[in-house]
């Protein structure tokens, strides 16, 4: 019996084209994989996960912990460490105790509930934990949110934020603050459908072109010197290092949530490319990079980047004065308008299909130029002609992309993240 008629048929095993116990069960998966989740605005029961995969940031205190560990300090030497740095080992301490006590708190709460849950470092979380889990949360704080997305491809697997230190950390993707000590409030909501799914699209990227390397390598848990960076992408053995051939295009197998940056990874080195904006005419440009965002990103790095300071805008408004002979008071709630109304303008809904690049520090001469160094865009193509060049997807997965490299930066709605936005 095909699947098409399979489809159409009832659950009962007796029909001649029934499915049977094992074939209804496959058709539940096939239903649940082709549709939105069932769990919308409304819906009784709302959404109710049991098995939830707790992914947690790591505090600089176990960073630092784990940084000395081959040289096998004591609390007490690694005190005195850090007291040399003019760190403060207490101070690291009680802000990683807060952390692991509202963990405790998030998975008690799952437990209490009869959630089978597991809780993972961010270093062990992988694939197979995402594939298990029927939702993941990210307690931390917008670092470890977007390491929980970064692993999920399922547009219907939802992943929530957890800001587990609220005094130090801004928390714009993490549930409203007030729910790190009140998770259980958070749940009920869930159960009972008072909130809506928000469908946060995301950038994905082909990469093609001349001795490409298709190797990631993870930044997350380091800070990596130039020596080390340039190590992990150009050590040889475990290298997935193309031919000199043209290879591609491939599709990488992360998603941005929040931004794509491509530039030298010297920051004072500039940045040599060629641009190609929604299948326009390519553009040869020096800057000190190119950042492209999402509409969760244009929170982010992308709007300090272009963001104006009352400063500027007073200057500038002070100018178009005196030209114009405009009769304008230029007090200080004026200026402070203005100044909000262009950097909001910068911020977009993380639902809409659409990105915003912006081109940082464009150099501009007889040679090189930027006819559009910002603006929305649906499609963004770069050639990279650097030296020793980074595609870092997030702060937190990086690519080679020296010269001869090309990747295609889109949209697609199948690369969604589902998150929650609870009800007031």
């Amino acid at each position: 019996m095909s699947w098409c008629r399979a489809l159409l048929c009832t659950w009962c095993s007796s029909c001649p084209g029934g499915l049977g116990p094992r074939g209804a069960a496959r058709l539940l998966t096939l239903r649940r994989l082709s549709t939105r989740p069932s769990h919308e605005v409304g819906t009784p029961g709302g959404f109710r996960p049991q098995r939830v995969a707790v992914v947690t940031k790591t505090t600089r205190y176990e960073f630092e912990q784990q940084r000395y560990r081959y040289a096998g300090l004591s609390e007490g030497e690694l005190k005195e460490l850090l007291a040399l740095k003019g760190s403060s080992y207490n101070g690291l301490l009680q802000r990683h105790n807060i952390h692991s006590e509202n963990v405790e708190h998030v998975v008690e709460s799952l437990r209490k509930e009869g959630i089978e849950v597991r809780v993972v470092k961010r270093r062990d979380y992988d694939e197979a934990t995402v594939r298990w889990a029927d939702a993941i949360i990210s307690a931390g704080g917008d670092g470890t949110m977007l390491l929980a997305a970064s692993k999920v491809l399922d547009r219907f697997k939802p992943v929530i934020g957890v800001n587990t230190d609220p005094e130090r950390s801004e928390g714009h993707l993490c549930l409203p603050v007030h729910y790190t000590h009140s998770f259980p409030e958070a749940l009920r909501k869930l159960y009972r459908g008072e909130f809506r799914w928000q469908w946060r699209q995301r950038i994905r990227l082909y990469l093609e072109g001349t001795g490409i390397n298709l190797t990631p390598v993870d930044l997350h848990e380091q800070q990596l010197s130039l020596e080390q960076h340039s190590k992990a992408h150009n050590s040889g053995g475990h290298q997935e290092q193309t031919s000199a051939a043209v290879s591609g295009p491939h599709l990488l197998p992360v998603r941005a949530l929040n931004e794509v940056f491509i530039g030298e990874s010297l920051s004072s080195r500039a940045s040599y490319y060629e641009i190609s904006v929604d299948d326009g005419p390519w553009e040869k440009q020096k800057s000190s990079g190119l950042n492209v965002c999402t509409g969760t990103g244009s929170k982010a790095w992308s709007y300090n980047i272009n963001k104006m300071a009352p400063q500027t805008i007073e200057e500038l408004l002070y100018i178009v004065k005196s030209h114009k002979n405009l009769n304008l008071t230029l007090d200080s709630n004026f200026i402070e308008r203005v100044t909000n109304e262009y950097n909001n303008s910068l911020i977009f809904n993380p639902e809409e299909e659409k990105m915003f690049f912006s081109v940082r520090e464009p150099i501009a001469n007889r040679v090189f130029s930027s006819s559009h160094q910002r603006g929305f865009t649906s499609k963004v193509c770069v050639r990279s002609r650097c030296w020793d060049a980074c595609m870092v997807v997030d702060g937190g997965t990086s690519f080679e992309f020296n010269d001869g490299a090309i990747v295609s930066i889109t949209m697609d709605k199948e690369d969604s993240l589902c998150t929650v936005l609870l009800d007031d």
